[in-house]
């Protein structure tokens, strides 16, 4: 009974954390974190009548909680994605998969790629488990349906790339649920595959571009006798696809985990309900700039520079155009006054007075942690500045105590600015905040 009562606490208290992060507030928080105790309750309880299986135990548990969620919903008019989203946190079962694993390869040996998928270099285990990798896949899947009764899939080639392919395509399709590739087999099998788009990478837009060629299987890709016209296309992309379409992948998890980023950046961006025209989008872009400062300021960081992407549609047929435009900073800063004009400036200059946008990316670049910039000697504290960031923080007090709209400028009071709307978001869905 201990143990029970123990593992309920740490649910509620993972299910509000997630909450928090979600910006759940108040007494629809309380009951979110409820409901993930409550769900993991359920699961607990379901061991004894299901001692075989998971599955059973996670039904009634997922049901238990949809209930709960309705409930809660209802009771205080807020979204159901508010509580079922929160309470669902217990129950993933993304950590007793990865401690699986853990029990064959080291974790300096796996690269975790999603919630649900992870790469392991199992090269150097094979000799201390005295097995092939065929096997060795084998025992894993085996393990983790004993420890979580979920059944996994299990791609194994000779590099990161092939086994993805073989995860997604050939393994998911196959009946013993593994697939096996490496570069010879990769071209016999894989290379006519249609559609092009079923391969790690290859988005639609990406397979658009390649139809303009006359390039629909990754063979086409790699027989391609005009690789500076599919460079000229794809830009620096095209070296990747040309090496996927041979079944070649450099990388290795070493080299993942060996890895650290040289800068940083920062970045807000939106897809427009409908088409806006550049002025009533230049609210939007006032909107974002507003608030990367506030969150500039509110993590310690600053920005040597900010980019601006505008996505948009000409004509009457629509025709897709994009515009961007990089602003550099003379010293890093996150100063409103600073970014606002000099962004909004450059928007000025690039938009077209006939053009439908749809979509806006910022991104402040090069971000790094106010206290590690050097001042320079020959220049003072400007009071205005001092001034602005007392003036943001108290905003940002504000907004933390009270709520994202508590305190809003009267840009986002106009008819087509969405930052109220957004800060009620999460994910694009409504949080149930008011």
């Amino acid at each position: 009974m201990g143990q029970i009562v123990y593992e309920c606490m740490m649910s509620l208290f993972a299910s509000l954390c997630f909450g928090i992060i979600f910006h759940v507030r108040g007494i629809k928080l309380l009951f979110a974190g409820l409901g993930g105790s409550l769900g993991w309750l359920i699961y607990l309880l379901c061991a004894a009548p299901f001692p075989a299986s998971a599955i059973p135990r996670y039904f009634c548990a997922t049901v238990g909680i949809t209930i709960f969620a309705e409930w809660c919903a209802r009771a205080f008019r807020a979204p159901v994605s508010v509580f079922l989203a929160v309470a669902l946190i217990p129950l993933v079962p993304g950590n007793g998969i990865y401690q699986t694993m853990l029990r064959f390869v080291s974790e300096d040996d796996i690269h975790v790629y999603s919630i649900d998928e992870a790469f392991l270099d199992v090269t150097g285990y094979l000799g201390f488990h005295k097995c092939s990798a065929r096997q060795l896949g084998e025992r894993i899947r085996q393990a983790i349906l004993q420890d979580t009764g979920i059944p996994a899939t299990c791609g194994l080639g000779s590099n990161l790339y092939l086994a993805k392919v073989a995860l997604d395509i050939t393994a998911k399709h196959s009946p013993d649920f593994f697939g096996i590739l490496d570069e010879q087999s990769y071209q016999a099998t894989m290379w006519n595959h249609r559609p092009i788009t079923d391969f790690w990478r290859v988005g639609p837009g990406t397979a658009r571009r390649l139809k303009k060629l006359g390039l629909e299987t990754m063979g086409q890709v790699a027989l391609y006798a005009n690789p500076e016209r599919l460079y000229k296309e794809l830009g620096i992309d095209a070296e990747i696809l040309i090496d996927h379409a041979w079944g070649k992948e450099p990388v290795t998890i070493a080299d993942i985990k060996a890895y650290r980023r040289r800068s940083h950046s920062l970045t807000n961006g939106q897809v427009l309900p409908c088409g806006y025209t550049p002025a009533e989008a230049r609210i939007i872009v006032t909107e974002m700039l507003d608030q990367s400062c506030l969150d500039l300021v509110a993590k310690g960081l600053v920005a040597s520079s900010v980019s601006l992407a505008v996505h948009c549609s000409v004509g009457e047929w629509g025709q897709a155009l994009f515009d961007g435009a990089t602003v550099r900073f003379g010293a890093p800063t996150n100063a409103r006054s600073i970014v606002l004009p000099r962004v909004l400036a450059a928007y000025d200059r690039m938009a077209c007075s006939d053009a439908k946008i749809h979509r806006v990316m910022i991104t402040c670049n090069d971000v790094q942690e106010e206290s590690r910039v050097q001042q320079s000697l020959f220049e003072g504290c400007d009071p205005g500045l001092e001034r602005e960031r007392q003036r943001q923080e108290a905003i940002l007090d504000v907004k933390r105590r009270f709520g994202k709209n508590s305190l809003v400028r009267g840009t986002d009071l106009m008819p087509k600015a969405t930052q109220m709307e957004r800060n009620l978001q999460i994910g694009g869905h409504r949080s149930g905040e008011q």
